[in-house]
């Protein structure tokens, strides 16, 4: 079981390369929207790759390597590179965060952690917006928890800032094979964007609300792969399919 992680880690980052190129609202960080507020202990790393493709033809693809350090406290270092496509137009991204927990979570107690993001295009080199986001995570008990997101994002391209939210669930079975994940995230808009753009869509389909619903299969610790649905994904009125692996090990230890 110990070769494992070494065995799929081929696996999640050709899932995470593969050019099906959805767009800005993955910047965020992650297949799912909605963060939580644990934070694993150091030494322990994952490898989140996924592949996204819209109803409208638009698609993502995004690889995710992340490890927890210890600096004073666990810090979960990561960064995600991406490849997109909206239309005809192609887009690389990488983008870094620092996740760090606050308050731990337990049983009928929410936790708390906060966390920032950096959204790079690497075409250009440009810090396209940056990001800060608390969440909040309740555990109901051992097989269900509440996860709430409050945060704020900066368009650099359109000198744009939002107030981002998320809410959402876990549902899992006692033997933590399969999880059902349910959420919903939009932004309200603090500001009026400096820039318009004649062709972009009407606003309200920018900051209108998103969902998503997902089912993870985990048949080991070490490995998971999950299955999502979302609607009006990127400010558009389109559905979109995404396919994720999570490769989980251990560094530091024999």
């Amino acid at each position: 079981m110990k070769a494992l992680p070494h065995i799929l880690l081929p696996v999640a980052l050709t899932l995470g390369a593969l050019a099906l190129p959805l767009n800005a609202a993955h910047a965020a960080g992650g297949a799912y929207q909605v963060d939580t507020a644990e934070v694993s202990e150091a030494g322990k790393c994952k490898v989140e790759g996924w592949v996204s493709g819209a109803s409208n033809r638009d698609g993502f693809s995004a690889v995710a390597p992340a490890c927890v350090v210890d600096v004073f406290r666990p810090v979960e270092v990561s960064t995600q590179f991406n490849r997109a496509r909206a239309s005809d137009a192609w887009a690389s991204g990488a983008t870094p965060k620092l996740k760090t927990n606050l308050i731990p979570t337990a049983i009928g107690a929410w936790g708390i952690a906060a966390s920032t993001q950096a959204s790079y295009d690497l075409s250009t080199g440009y810090n396209t917006a940056l990001y800060a986001t608390a969440p909040a995570t309740l555990r109901l008990n051992d097989t269900a928890r509440i996860n709430l997101n409050a945060g704020w994002q900066w368009d650099r391209l359109l000198d744009r800032h939002d107030l981002t939210y998320g809410a959402g669930f876990d549902l899992r079975t006692p033997n933590n094979v399969w999880i059902l994940t349910g959420e919903i995230f939009g932004q309200l808009a603090a500001t009026r964007a400096a820039i318009v753009i004649d062709e972009a869509p009407p606003a309200v389909t920018i900051v209108e609300p998103r969902a998503q619903l997902g089912l993870r299969w985990r048949p080991v610790d070490a490995f998971g792969m999950d299955l999502i649905y979302g609607r009006n994904l990127q400010g558009e009125n389109a559905n979109g399919i995404t396919l994720v692996t999570t490769v989980r090990f251990e560094v530091g230890k024999k």
